[in-house]
């Protein structure tokens, strides 16, 4: 996993698809999805954590 893209695909296998308009929305939602997925056992725990920086990387740019 190596972008934000990649996360995207990855909760498209769950049937999870995340667009609100708003790029920081979409990325927090993003997030809580990953962290709900990792919660229930349907992702590693690299998966995640790889997610989860990814996701905060690109929210980063977005606050600033």
């Amino acid at each position: 996993m190596n972008s934000v893209y990649d996360v995207t695909q990855l909760l498209k296998r769950f049937g999870i698809y995340v667009y609100t308009k708003d790029r920081l929305a979409d990325l927090e939602m993003m997030e809580e999805e990953i962290r709900e997925l990792y919660r229930m056992q349907m992702i590693d725990v690299k998966e995640y954590q790889m997610a989860v920086l990814l996701l905060r990387q690109d929210q980063s740019k977005y606050k600033r």
